[in-house]
């Protein structure tokens, strides 16, 4: 099926609609920044999290990134001028909400459209990254587009029947510092998104069916949890797992011992390290420098001190019991739990 084969609907303007109102529109259907959490790979958010996003669930409040997510959003224009000057391709926006007319669950809000030489038209992702993390938009020596806004990109361009997306990525303070990549469209890659995107929609959110999680990131989907499950009970009973459940205690159990084992041998050439450094520290005295040359190569040994302001332990106590009331206003609490699992001996008959 060629490009033109079909023409998204426009399900509403988003020009003068507020914040609020626009994520209530979003919660009608699945957009191309939900895409990556449906297939369990997006590093921001689980398939959970986009769950109760689209019901309109309560969550622990999460913004920790909410100056990264503000400064995509405030660089979005100079970042489509960038291209646009790099590029020499003429950029425009249709600030509404687009919907497949196949798929009315698959939702597109893009950031700008590329007027091609041949008369055709593309999509333009806009991103912005810090300096150490460019190297994502790389793999082995080729360029590619990082897989999470891969799968962004597809999904649009299955929304707006278009074949191709570029992104242009700003990665530092001058418009050579940015990366800029494109994708075609691929109709196998297409079709299974959207089976899946489809799984999702009817069977998790419309049937109120949580998804499992599925992630690789236990980082990720433990902070999924603390905001799905707020804070934690000491009063709750325990939880009586299940012999399938337990498959996944089983498994820990033996990465624990592998992993003690492997400490051991870790703990040994640290001890080591720690006493050859010791030794060399020695030599140097008070420099915090050292050099040594042969022909194997130059060799340079830095020892170099810093400072910077602290709290002590004890300090901190001072304050509370001196000042209590300074201590009230600057320290804040916060919940941490800790995490163990222990095997018993088997109860007797």
């Amino acid at each position: 099926m060629a490009q033109g084969a079909y023409q998204p609907l426009v399900l509403v303007d988003t020009a003068s609609l507020t914040r609020e109102e626009w994520l209530e529109w979003r919660r009608k259907g699945i957009g191309g920044s939900d895409a990556a959490a449906v297939l369990g790979i997006s590093p921001f958010r689980t398939a959970v999290d986009l769950y109760y996003d689209k019901l309109g669930l309560p969550l622990e409040d999460g913004e920790d990134n909410w100056v990264a997510k503000e400064a995509g959003v405030l660089l979005e224009d100079l970042v489509a001028r960038i291209f646009a000057r790099k590029t020499g391709l003429k950029i425009y926006q249709r600030k509404c909400m687009f919907q497949h007319p196949e798929h009315p669950w698959m939702l597109a809000d893009l950031d700008y459209l590329v007027e091609l030489p041949d008369g055709g038209t593309a999509i333009l992702e806009c991103k912005t990254t810090n300096y150490n993390a460019q190297g994502k938009w790389e793999y082995d020596g080729t360029e590619i587009v990082p897989v999470y806004y891969e799968v962004q990109g597809r999904h649009y361009m299955a929304v707006m029947d278009i074949d191709r997306v570029y992104y242009c990525c700003l990665y530092g303070n001058s418009e050579d510092e940015v990366i800029i990549r494109s994708i075609e469209r691929d109709r196998d890659y297409e079709a299974e998104l959207i089976a899946l995107e489809e799984d999702f929609w009817r069977n998790n959110v419309q049937a109120r069916v949580p998804p499992a999680y599925t992630e690789d990131d236990g980082e990720l989907i433990m902070e999924s949890l603390r905001r799905v499950l707020g804070p934690s009970s000491k009063d709750a009973p325990p939880v009586l797992l299940t012999p399938p459940q337990s498959a996944k205690v089983f498994r820990y159990l033996e990465l624990q011992e592998e992993k003690s084992s492997l400490a051991a041998e870790v703990k040994r050439i640290g001890d080591e390290m720690q006493r050859l450094k010791a030794l060399i520290a020695a030599d140097m005295g008070t420099s915090c420098r050292a050099v040594y040359e042969d022909v194997s190569g130059n060799y340079t040994v830095t020892f170099d001190s810093s400072r910077k302001p602290v709290v002590r332990k004890d300090d901190l106590l001072r304050m509370k019991l001196v000042h209590p009331d300074i201590y009230a206003e600057y320290v804040t609490v916060s919940e941490s739990r800790r995490f163990n699992v222990k095997r018993a001996a088997p109860r007797a008959a």
